[in-house]
């Protein structure tokens, strides 16, 4: 029953794609300027009297931009399809291959965020839903109204000041790969890790606790306690495995959220990961690279989508797709 539900769930992601694929073309409709003119080097993007007006035919029909929009839509899906997304205005190199260069450093930032918020909000929730009004409790509350309400790049600003100026144990910018300086790569990763941190820890904590205090007081955790099985039991075995549901639908949100909501602290820190990749590209103007990092962050929203359903199918075997 796995593998057809699993297989149900990838047949319908196939239109949803195309669906995406269609929005993301549309991009290049929408974004002010003219690509023509940005890549005659004009900043503004604008046509001006500036250029000969036949150069200018010239490139638009080079470029393919005189067809009609399905035409440009069919030429430009199936140069995609193959893994041509266009060549860079502002790095002079194939979208691709500078997407996949700054893929790790957003993974490495995605995944170490999401260790500690997980650290954070899964004990803590559990903790707190045992230990319900008491002061671990209140403390986890309050832990996640400073993650909510918080704006990050003030907690961004409040830990620079803290350890970086003041203290000068973390690097205010910048980045550096592992295989070349593990310690300098872990100095840089820290500040902006944590930030993200707290943000995904407060929104799983929330959840993880309003659902483990519904679990303690269904009928069947009454029973097991009744029948004499240790607390421990109790909770971790059977009380956590029922409360992963709604957990698990949080921890999707967040990591779609991770790989592209990380735009303002990657800036702040001068991070080169995607999202930082994809604002520069906006500024610049470089109409290739937003359609292909917009395309490449649905695709893995989609993805772990996914991912989370048929993880559901895995926790609550009653879950099939009908």
């Amino acid at each position: 029953m796995l593998v057809r539900y699993t297989s149900q769930r990838l047949a319908q992601m196939v239109p949803t794609i195309l669906l995406v694929t269609m929005v993301v073309f549309a991009l290049l409709l929408l974004i002010p300027g003219d690509p023509v003119m940005a890549m005659l080097g004009f900043s503004g993007g604008e046509v001006t009297d500036a250029v000969d007006p036949e150069v200018y035919s010239r490139m638009r029909a080079r470029l393919g931009l005189d067809d009609p929009i399905y035409v440009q839509y069919a030429r430009w899906l199936g140069r995609t399809v193959q893994g041509d997304l266009g060549n860079s205005l502002l790095y002079g190199r194939p979208v691709l291959g500078i997407i996949l260069q700054r893929l790790p450093a957003t993974l490495y930032l995605g995944t170490a965020a999401l260790i500690m918020g997980i650290l954070i909000a899964i004990p803590g929730g559990i903790w707190a839903a045992v230990r319900q009004n008491t002061v671990v409790d209140h403390a986890a509350n309050g832990f996640v109204l400073f993650g909510i309400v918080t704006p990050g790049f003030w907690v961004a600003l409040l830990l620079v000041l803290a350890f970086s100026v003041h203290l000068g144990w973390f690097p205010t910018i910048g980045y550096m790969a592992p295989q070349e300086n593990f310690g300098q790569f872990l100095k840089h990763l820290t500040l902006p890790a944590v930030v993200l941190g707290i943000d995904v820890g407060a929104s799983i904590l929330r959840f993880t606790r309003a659902d483990f205090l519904e679990q303690l007081r269904q009928d069947y955790v009454r029973t097991a306690r009744a029948k004499g099985l240790p607390e421990r039991i109790v909770l971790w075995k059977h009380t956590l495995k029922n409360s992963l549901i709604a957990t698990t639908t949080v921890l999707g949100f967040q990591v779609s959220h991770l790989m592209g909501g990380s735009t303002i602290i990657e800036t702040m820190f001068a991070y080169p990961g995607i999202s930082f990749l994809l604002l520069n590209s906006i500024f610049g103007r470089d109409f290739a690279v937003v359609q292909g990092v917009v395309l490449f962050m649905a695709i893995m929203v989609l993805v772990v989508n996914f991912l989370v359903d048929v993880l559901y199918a895995v926790l609550d075997p009653r879950i099939r797709y009908e």
